[in-house]
């Protein structure tokens, strides 16, 4: 177990990049003692080496995979869940050949855009707080959309005892809006909408950061293009800089 930090990495981001599940999955079954690097049972913190053997249950990771990044027209009924007990989660749905984790969610009755992967140090940089990611939506509704219900939905709304952040909303027919978010609240767009008495008919993610739903058809999956994984890592490096920085002022802002 290498305690020389210029040449290792630390535990849950070596099994993240193995494919295996995410870092934040990773810290779960270090706690639960499943882990071991060169026979001794690992802790969170622990680092891990060239030449360090890293067993989950007795089986050895392998090296890091192939990355793979795809983008998936989420049909509805599809529930964003890893649990194969569950009926219709999105995993069995897909059956990729390959381990793979989906980025985020929506919920069981909405469509669109979700991302998958096996590579979990970008899972855990594209949810990290704060990195203010945009998530595009198209949403029908069952009552005519008003001015004042778009500039309502724009100045927030509040739910789940905080209030929402400023968005851009757009009207787009008499009954569908536009909307952009960063925030990821539980049911957030359908629980805005009902506090001002609005039902959502059909809510539809058209966008996460730059990657795009396009015509992709419902049910299907495509890879990410070169250009895609390539300004997604420009994206996910920015923001992580950034909430270094921000942490970095907390801890200077702290009353000595």
């Amino acid at each position: 177990m290498s305690s020389d930090n210029s040449n290792s990495i630390s535990l849950n981001k070596y099994i993240g990049d193995s494919g295996v599940c995410s870092r934040r999955e990773a810290d779960k079954i270090i706690d639960a003692q499943r882990v071991t690097i060169n026979g001794v049972i690992a802790k969170k913190g622990n680092r891990v080496a060239e030449g360090d053997v890293v067993e989950i249950d007795g089986t050895p990771l392998q090296g890091k995979e192939e990355p793979i990044y795809l983008a998936f027209n989420k049909p509805p009924g599809i529930t964003c869940t890893g649990d194969k007990g569950v009926e219709d989660n999105i995993i069995d749905f897909i059956n990729y050949p390959k381990r793979i984790f989906y980025v985020g969610r929506i919920d069981k009755y909405s469509q669109g855009l979700i991302f998958l992967t096996n590579d979990g140090d970008v899972v855990n940089k594209i949810l990290r707080a704060g990195n203010q990611h945009e998530k595009e939506y198209l949403v029908t509704v069952n009552t005519p959309v008003t001015n004042s219900f778009i500039q309502n939905m724009a100045n927030g709304v509040p739910i789940l005892d905080t209030r929402t952040d400023h968005c851009f909303v757009q009207k787009e027919s008499n009954y569908s809006f536009r909307i952009i978010l960063t925030q990821g609240l539980n049911r957030q767009i359908r629980r805005m909408c009902e506090y001002f008495g609005y039902h959502v008919t059909k809510l539809v993610r058209l966008r996460i950061m730059h990657i795009e739903l396009g015509d992709l058809p419902e049910g299907e999956w495509r890879n990410f293009t070169n250009y895609e994984v390539n300004k997604l890592m420009q994206l996910v490096a920015k923001s992580e800089n950034l909430s270094q920085k921000m942490k970095l002022q907390r801890t200077k802002d702290k009353p000595k």
